[in-house]
């Protein structure tokens, strides 16, 4: 019965910022001596917090920047208390849309002794090549470029940035790859838990410190690149979109792919593009 009530609750799938739940996933227990299984209850990492579940519905203040939960309202004014409300309010509310584009890195040496020495393949290059020639057919006026410190990610940015001049690059630690969360269904290639438990944090901090409304000072839409790892933006898409994080794996992206997530104003989120490499040809499209 309990195991039953554990599986209806992962496929509610869980509203963001509730990450009591959103790093849980259904455990199945080991067999007892006796051979009968018992589903043992999957525990929150501690980095998760303690922020209270709420299953199946759509959290407004995912990102904890709602206007209303940025005010203390027991601070409030009797007297011009409404007037007052409304103002603050208004000073916290977002106006501006982010563009959110996440680029997976073109493909690389995978066979590479040390990190630095997985640098990207003649068709990796060409990969880079043609994402930057995509991005600046857009005509958007991009704000920044911030990109994983991983040596793929490091060329994949040189390259696309040659085809978006005047564009500021910034380099990160947090958007590295790494196992962000066990995946539901589990592989075969075992991770042990401390593996998930480290690059679990760093790469929910990474979702959390990008991936959010607008501040309110912010008056001008803005497009911001973020090249980085299949692992990070498969995870930071799920986050993202408020659907279970351990699912990551079941999405699939190519070398040089472009994800387009908009966050609006009100916090709501929207996937224009998962993982589009159409502006490819067909034999220039990897996975690897």
């Amino acid at each position: 019965m309990a195991f039953r009530q554990a599986l209806q609750l992962a496929a509610c799938g869980l509203a963001g910022g509730s990450a009591a739940v959103l790093f849980s996933a259904v455990a199945v227990g080991k067999p007892r001596a006796g051979g009968d299984a018992e589903p043992r209850p999957a525990e929150p990492p501690a980095w998760a917090g303690g922020a209270r579940p709420s299953p199946g519905v759509w959290d407004p203040n995912w990102d904890r920047r709602e206007p209303l939960s940025l005010i203390n309202l027991r601070k409030r004014n009797v007297e011009s208390g409404e007037e007052e409300l409304a103002s603050k309010l208004d000073h916290y509310k977002a106006k501006a849309t982010r563009h959110i584009f996440l680029i997976r890195h073109s493909q690389y040496h995978v066979d590479g002794s040390q990190e630095k020495d997985r640098t990207l393949t003649p068709l990796g290059r060409e990969q880079a090549e043609l994402t930057g020639l995509r991005l600046a057919s857009l005509g958007l006026k991009f704000n920044k470029i911030v990109h994983s410190s991983m040596t793929r990610a490091v060329e994949t940015t040189d390259i696309i940035s040659r085809h978006l001049p005047g564009v500021c690059k910034v380099s990160t630690d947090l958007l590295r790859e790494g196992a962000p969360i066990e995946p539901d269904p589990p592989v075969s290639h075992w991770k042990p838990e401390a593996v998930y438990y480290e690059d679990g944090a760093r790469i929910e901090a990474a979702f959390r410190n990008y991936i959010h409304r607008a501040d309110a000072r912010q008056e001008e839409d803005s497009y911001e690149i973020f090249i980085c790892h299949a692992n990070v933006i498969r995870y930071i898409v799920c986050r993202a979109l408020q659907f279970p994080p351990e699912g990551w794996l079941r999405l699939s992206l190519n070398n040089g792919s472009i994800t387009h997530l908009v966050i609006r104003p009100n916090g709501r989120v929207a996937l224009r593009t998962l993982g589009d490499t159409g502006f490819m040809p067909p034999d220039k499209i990897t996975r690897s």
